[in-house]
């Protein structure tokens, strides 16, 4: 066997001239190195996804960020709801009121107080509208007193009757008035306004914190 001849051939090649025999290398070999390869790829990939999923449930964005779910940990517990304090109100015994009648149908004024009087209410002067008043009321009625009455006396007698208005005049006594409009029918059913006048005077609690 010549001395130029490659380890291994067993003699089977021989160079002669300048022409060398090709050597490869052997093809299982190449798919090892390209497994190997591939494995590293896709395990850099599932350490870096396990990373963000750590930051995201940590509190940290991708770019170092704090986002919602770390600003929920650190939120405190909001304090419970507290109830905001009522201004006392006037009983229906407290409030004397005047009704007069501003519509072409007799009787109302009368009607309306004697109903008025079994709810409560002290019942003052009864009959028609004044003239700046009568055959003046499109609505149901208005409520009429001094500007001390919105204060409370306007809420506790709106409840009998959904839909008056309100208004004010220079008068120095507590009473109000009462005037009925072309569009009344009847005080509200006794039941409605005692529920109405029972949620009037509910505490409704405050707004609870946030974070």
């Amino acid at each position: 066997m010549s001395m130029l001849t490659p380890p291994g051939m067993g003699g089977k090649y021989r160079i002669t001239g300048d022409k060398y025999p090709r050597m490869r290398r052997p093809r299982h070999r190449r798919r090892i190195v390209l497994a190997a390869g591939a494995a590293v790829v896709v395990l850099g990939a599932a350490g870096w996804g396990t990373l963000q999923l750590i930051d995201v449930f940590s509190g940290g964005g991708a770019d170092g960020t704090k986002t919602t779910a770390g600003r929920a940990a650190d939120c405190k517990p909001a304090p419970k709801a507290t109830v905001a304090p009522v201004a006392a109100l006037p009983k229906p015994t407290q409030i004397t009121v005047n009704v007069y009648n501003a519509t072409p149908r007799s009787g109302l004024a009368k009607s309306t107080a004697d109903e008025l009087k079994k709810r409560g209410f002290v019942i003052g002067k009864v009959g028609n509208a004044p003239a700046a008043y009568d055959k003046k009321v499109p609505g149901t009625g208005i409520l009429l007193g001094a500007p001390g009455a919105t204060k409370g006396a306007f809420s506790v007698l709106g409840t009998q009757l959904k839909g008056a208005t309100t208004k004010t005049d220079a008068r120095a006594t507590a009473d109000v008035d009462l005037i009925i409009g072309t569009a009344f029918k009847a005080l509200d059913a006794k039941t409605t306004a005692d529920a109405a006048l029972v949620a009037l005077n509910k505490p409704k609690p405050a707004p609870a914190g946030r974070c």
